[in-house]
């Protein structure tokens, strides 16, 4: 086939980029070569514009095993024991079909975590959708919520928390991040490395079809109107298969047979090849008719970018073939050589006994494309930075206002998606959805790990290093409330069009938040994703810098939910009592429909502080419940607090204004908040830990009644709150369908 101008277009590869091809191979390349070249090269593979950025990361730490730059990150828990975790985004596939392209997202993230030699414990999943307005919403999100449930819960891997939010900017491109923690033996890793000259090549798992074909080509593009036309490019998954494979690979960890071993992800059987020889300093001989198929009549091109799912590639030692072959087969999956180690540092693919493609390793790695792309402060930042909230008039009922922001779709139960999962398989859920943070027993301790995600994109929106900056502190404070020190966090960056300078700023802005952040608070970045091209027609999303935190819990006696327990304890907030203004809260939109001001402040010193003071409290058994105060402020958190699911449970408080505005002290969303209770008794030692921290503490009232009261302003019963809360999703989604 003849190498065009339209053909390089095609492949994603810029007329610039093309040139260096030719020199590299000294010749031509044929349209194998240029195919295993536009998936390397492609953003999505090589993150040739987030790379010189994503190095500002700090990626060492105490509980550090592994870092960045293999399949997933490894913290070490103590007794023996590790977590492998990471996050991945499948945003363009889910958009293009959302049942498959979630359902695939889930397999992809669990073959990351079980190459590594963990057992997949927890899963979790960030969701960004359109408005709630636009009639491709609804579709979209029951397409997505079904593939994620349909996918985990055959597998056997709970779904233990998450995120979902909606606004506009995603109208054109929903999100979909997935993360996923295992469990392992710290002196069991085992890496994606091809070494061992003569070493055979085994594929192993599910057949090859052409679904997928181009898939980490369409990633690192914008879509245009439509996109139907993309579907062949997504993915089908089998969680049965899933599911085979994954024992398969755990049957065959206990053994010394193992060399290296990689998920055949983005790009297929070329990425997984290719990486492998990479960082094992080698090469590796594919023959292409040993690759078992499920499609007659395919060629070298569309083996090589295949990215059908549940496959996985393995370099074993010479002369443990058959007991290999025989593990899977077991398994009732496929198992064959197709390949081996060579001294020469290049890809070289047989097909009918020719080369079909040969290619330097190097080439298609370490020395693949790698932008410095200019980063400009968008426009429109000075029109919404410049906005004045206190030029709103005040609410005359807060009691109407507290339940249209509970109702609102950001903040109202998202139990109508997490009850489609199976949250309980495993049975070592300790702390179910709906709380902070998810908690998971590590049976044979006592020990647990908790998880979240998150990420406010509205902040990232009006202040990228600010809004990053805070989605790192809010998901430590997440597992904080919890009773879990934050030990390491993944993250899934999602943003518009590199090419575009703004887009660009806003990417380098949130690196430097993420990284000021996790300096601060002492939490490195042992892994994660890049999403770039998260646009559509032109208009982008909201920058998304999601971030994936796991914490441990050294005693599980001492975790705690957010949820107030016993009537007569006190209530008491932990840190700054001030609203921090109304500029880009969830009331501000909700009430105003404005995204507009700044994003709330962040003093990172003030942050470790309340952090500390609280875990210490509840370490020491002093704290009974925790709940950060997030998007909707004060009220909304006390409100939730309330909405037990053990059964109802009133608040009567007072909160001073001290010359702030009534609905700023309300629903300002000011950071470094945490509304605990407590028994009384035990006000004056949670004051003295505070106070070795350098945190403020109050006792702003106490658990008491059916009810919340706040002074004269609130006075509703939970059952009201819980009714707007509670029931707001599935009316919001009925009313749009």
């Amino acid at each position: 086939m003849e190498i065009t101008e339209n053909t390089i277009k095609e492949h994603g590869i810029s007329s610039e980029e093309y040139k260096v091809i030719p020199r590299v191979l000294n010749r031509t390349p044929n349209i194998v070569e240029l195919g295993i070249f536009s998936v390397m090269w492609s953003e999505h593979c090589s993150y040739k514009s987030s790379r010189i950025h994503l190095k500002n990361f700090p990626t060492k730490g105490e509980h550090v095993l592994q870092g960045p730059g293999e399949n997933a990150g490894i913290v070490d828990i103590g007794d023996g024991l590790a977590v492998a975790f990471k996050m991945e985004s499948h945003n363009h596939p889910s958009f293009i079909e959302p049942y498959q392209g979630a359902a695939t997202g889930v397999g992809g993230i669990l073959r990351d975590i079980f190459t590594m030699g963990a057992r997949p414990i927890a899963s979790l999943n960030s969701l960004r959708f359109g408005s709630l307005d636009d009639p491709r919403t609804r579709y979209l999100l029951e397409g997505v919520v079904s593939g994620i449930a349909g996918y985990g819960n055959c597998v056997g891997v709970p779904t233990v928390g998450g995120e979902v939010y909606f606004n506009g900017s995603y109208n054109g491109n929903c999100l979909v991040n997935v993360m996923t923690a295992g469990l392992m033996k710290k002196d069991r890793i085992f890496k994606g490395v091809a070494r061992g000259e003569g070493n055979p090549v085994i594929y192993v798992g599910s057949r090859t079809g052409r679904d997928g074909i181009h898939g980490a080509v369409m990633a690192s593009d914008v879509f245009g109107d439509g996109g139907e036309e993309r579907r062949p490019t997504v993915q089908v998954g089998d969680p049965f298969a899933e599911k085979l494979l994954l024992e398969a690979c755990l049957e065959l960890f206990k053994t010394d047979h193992i060399v290296g071993i990689q998920d055949m992800g983005a790009a297929g059987l070329t990425s997984s090849s290719v990486e492998m020889a990479s960082r094992g300093g080698s090469g590796i001989e594919l023959d292409i008719d040993a690759v078992p198929r499920r499609e007659l009549g395919m060629t070298a091109y569309e083996v090589m970018l295949s990215e059908s799912q549940e496959r996985m590639l393995l370099v074993v030692k010479k002369g443990a073939e058959e007991a290999v072959k025989d593990i899977f087969k077991k398994w009732d999956l496929e198992a064959e050589v197709i390949g081996r180690v060579i001294q020469d540092k290049v890809i070289r693919v047989l097909e009918g006994g020719g080369i079909a493609a040969e290619i330097p390793i190097a080439a298609l790695t370490d020395e693949a494309p790698v932008y410095d792309r200019p980063a400009e402060r968008p426009p429109y930042m000075d029109e919404v930075n410049a906005f004045d909230a206190g030029s709103l008039g005040q609410p005359d009922d807060y009691n109407e206002i507290l339940l249209k922001i509970l109702s609102s779709g950001n903040i109202a139960s998202k139990e109508w998606i997490y009850r489609q999962y199976d949250h309980m398989v495993r049975t070592d859920t300790v702390v179910c959805p709906g709380s902070d943070a998810a908690v998971i027993r590590i049976k044979g301790t006592n020990k647990g790990i908790a998880m979240t995600v998150d990420c406010n994109s509205r902040y990232c929106y009006l202040d990228p290093r600010k809004g990053a900056a805070i989605a790192v502190a809010e998901a430590a404070r997440n597992l904080v409330v919890s009773g879990a020190k934050p030990i390491a966090l993944t993250d899934c960056l999602n943003f518009g069009n590199p090419e575009r300078p703004e887009v660009m700023w806003q990417f380098r802005e949130a690196v430097l938040g993420i990284r000021e952040a996790c300096l601060a608070l002492q939490i490195p970045v042992i892994g994660g994703n890049v999403s770039f091209y998260n646009e559509t027609s032109g208009s982008s999303i909201h920058p998304t810098p999601t971030i994936g935190m796991v914490g441990l819990i050294k005693d599980l006696d001492r975790h705690v939910r957010q949820w107030f327990v016993n009537e007569g304890d006190a209530i008491a907030i932990l840190g700054n009592m001030s609203g921090g203004g109304l500029c880009g809260s969830e009331y501000l939109k909700v009430v105003y429909g404005l995204e507009k001001g700044n994003a709330p402040e962040l003093d990172l010193v003030k942050e470790k502080g309340v952090q500390e003071a609280c875990l210490k409290g509840i370490e020491a058994g002093i704290i009974i419940s925790a709940h950060d105060v997030s998007e909707g402020g004060v009220v909304a958190a006390l409100a939730e607090c309330c909405m037990s699911p053990d059964g109802p449970v009133g608040a009567q408080v007072d909160l001073d204004m001290d010359g702030f505005r009534e609905d700023e002290v309300f629903f300002g969303e000011a950071q470094s908040r945490i509304i605990v209770s407590l028994r009384l008794e035990d006000a004056d030692r949670l004051n003295e830990i505070s106070s070795s921290f350098n945190t403020p503490v109050k006792v702003i009232g106490s658990v008491a009644g059916r009810a919340l009261k706040i002074g004269n302003f609130i006075n509703l019963p939970v059952s009201d709150m819980k009714n707007a809360w509670g029931g707001a999703f599935e009316r919001l989604l009925i009313s749009k369908s």
